[in-house]
């Protein structure tokens, strides 16, 4: 790249086996969904279909994106002691009519855990297919910017909803708030910068990076001399952002430090922002305003021994 690249730098590392993402803490989660929807008293099953009943069903997508979701779709299948054998892999790009995974089981117990599964290979799909859309967006400019997450995620799923969007081909970012240091305006109205960078100095153990909301180049020049890792340059225009840059460069700094830019970004204008400078395009609509990817479950009676009839 051109510029620092934050892939080199330790940028939003985030390692994809952290407790929620392993098999027990996906089962755990998996066995919490399911509770909340009651799968086991699901009372239509119950009361309508013959208890030695078996079946098999296809989920299948409903339109075109990139999968994620899986291991928690497996998960919620096998909690309800359904057999699941995977047809695509998470991260692989789908289209209308693809058979994403192949169910079997009792009746009963595939019906009440449909709407579960369904509903997180459609959010979890979602976020992965609107990070890829942004991520092609962003690749338009040529720059080699990272498009990243934030911590604007749903309750409960944030290592899921961050596994989506590298499935998407983006970047997880911090995962919370024991990641980095980030000093942003509400720090800076309580305490002045270099009291604030000089306190976290004192405190600073090992690498976690030290981040630092910026709107001028003055205060990224003040920034970068407080030894600062990273400024976050937030709600500017792009042609802002590319003002602020070209101060830094000229006081020498720029390549000192990686530049992120936030708010207001969008699929039709991170290009645009690739191009002022910015080294990463941060995001929080990824995962919080993602459109769902529809998939459906088609279902059909199997025999005792698996063998359809």
């Amino acid at each position: 790249m051109r510029r620092t690249d934050p892939r080199t730098t330790g940028y939003a590392r985030f390692a994809l086996e952290t407790p929620d993402l392993t098999e027990a803490g996906i089962a755990r989660m998996a066995e919490r969904w399911l509770e909340e929807d009651r799968a086991r008293a699901d009372l239509t099953g119950l009361w309508s279909l013959p208890p030695g009943l078996r079946a098999r069903g296809s989920v299948e997508a409903q339109a075109s994106g990139v999968l994620s979701g899986m291991s928690a779709a497996v998960a919620i299948a096998r909690a309800m002691r359904v057999r699941a054998r995977p047809r695509k892999r998470d991260g692989q790009r789908v289209r209308r009519g693809d058979v994403v995974l192949e169910l079997e089981g009792q009746a009963r117990s595939l019906l009440a855990c449909e709407r579960t599964l369904l509903n997180a290979l459609m959010h979890l799909s979602g976020v992965a297919t609107a990070t890829a859309r942004v991520v092609q967006a962003a690749a338009r400019a040529g720059t080699g910017t990272v498009v990243a997450a934030t911590r604007k995620t749903l309750p409960g799923l944030r290592d899921l909803e961050k596994s989506a969007v590298v499935h998407g081909g983006g970047d997880p970012h911090r995962r919370d708030l024991s990641s980095s240091v980030l000093l942003k305006s509400n720090h800076l109205a309580l305490v002045d910068l270099p009291t604030l960078l000089e306190r976290v100095r004192s405190h600073r153990k090992g690498a976690h990076p030290v981040i630092v909301e910026v709107r001028t180049a003055r205060e990224a020049a003040e920034a970068v001399h407080g030894g600062a890792d990273r400024l976050l340059i937030d709600n500017l225009t792009p042609r802002q952002v590319r003002t602020l840059l070209r101060g830094l460069e000229r006081s020498g700094l720029r390549r000192k430090v990686v530049v992120e830019v936030s708010g207001g970004i969008t699929e039709r204008n991170v290009a645009a922002y690739a191009r002022a400078g910015a080294d990463v395009a941060s995001l929080g609509g990824i995962t919080h305003s993602a459109p769902a990817l529809s998939f459906h479950m088609v279902v059909r009676p199997a025999g005792p021994s698996g063998r359809g009839r």
